[in-house]
């Protein structure tokens, strides 16, 4: 992979990362499209990554389909599919982690405390072995997209990272290689999660600014459904997590629920209606 990124650098060409664990969807081909659209090259990686699976969660059920991805990852035309196992990532008497101090103290780090240094430290190490020039992250895992963001700013990486729209299906529901865990009957319950966001985004275009009013009425219409078992509901500053209790400027709600074996999260901007001047500029 180095080689043939060297090779395509030295003829001048731009080169797109656009790192995966596979069992590829829509949302996936979104952000191939749009790195195919920034570069010259595209390359998808697949890689299950062991570090950021925690004590008891799903790595081994994770859902794979090498051949499927095969298939529509030729179809958008990638020019390289990079397929590294654990053991070339993490050989024997590897020892080496990447590790933030804040953002992973926040959201999804609370209840999976090894998740986003297992993140960081294969990033960057795909971003070394793939040597793009920019690389694409979807907007639905908002808080590794900052992570990713911030590792990159702190470490003087010279890539861009690119954050691409969530994609959801016809029904709202967040795409996710996780939505497949869902069972019959289900799905009402894991619709909650969009249904609440975008309740709460009327809610804040008609005037509401108290946060503990927005995060109430989400907590109750998930909890609509006997089977969605919140693990966090948030309004949070869009660069720094830290959460807001007042709505005077752009901010990011963002949701945890468990449906069954199904762990969702979804995440929203939140925008209240002429923000002050200092806040207009913002890009939540």
């Amino acid at each position: 992979m180095q080689a043939q990124a060297d090779a395509w650098r030295r003829a001048g060409r731009r080169i797109a990362l656009v790192p995966t664990m596979g069992f590829l969807h829509a949302g996936h081909l979104s952000l191939v499209r749009l790195a195919r659209e920034m570069a010259d090259k595209v390359v998808v990686s697949i890689f299950v990554n062991p570090t950021q699976f925690g004590p008891g969660e799903d790595l081994e059920a994770y859902p794979r389909d090498l051949e499927r991805d095969r298939r529509l990852l030729a179809t958008e035309g990638v020019d390289t599919l990079f397929l590294p196992s654990a053991g070339e990532m993490y050989p024997e008497g590897y020892q080496t982690r990447v590790t933030l101090d804040r953002l992973p103290q926040h959201l999804c780090g609370l209840s999976r405390p090894v998740h986003f240094g297992g993140v960081a430290t294969v990033v960057v190490k795909l971003i070394h072995i793939a040597k793009p020039h920019l690389a694409v992250f979807g907007e639905k895992d908002y808080q590794q997209l900052l992570v990713v963001r911030r590792m990159v700013r702190d470490l003087n990486l010279d890539v861009e990272i690119v954050g691409a729209p969530t994609v959801r299906e016809a029904d709202g529901l967040a795409m996710s290689s996780r939505n497949a865990y869902l069972a019959e009957g289900q799905r009402p319950a894991a619709l909650t999660l969009s249904r609440a966001l975008t309740q709460a985004r009327q809610q804040v275009a008609a005037g509401e600014r108290q946060a503990a009013v927005v995060i109430a009425s989400a907590v109750s219409m998930i909890q609509s459904e006997a089977e969605a078992i919140i693990d966090y509901v948030k309004i949070c500053d869009p660069e720094t997590l830290e959460d807001v209790s007042v709505i005077d400027r752009p901010v990011r709600m963002a949701l945890a629920v468990r449906v069954g074996r199904s762990r969702l999260i979804d995440n929203m901007a939140l925008v209240p209606p002429n923000p002050p001047e200092s806040a207009q500029g913002e890009t939540p």
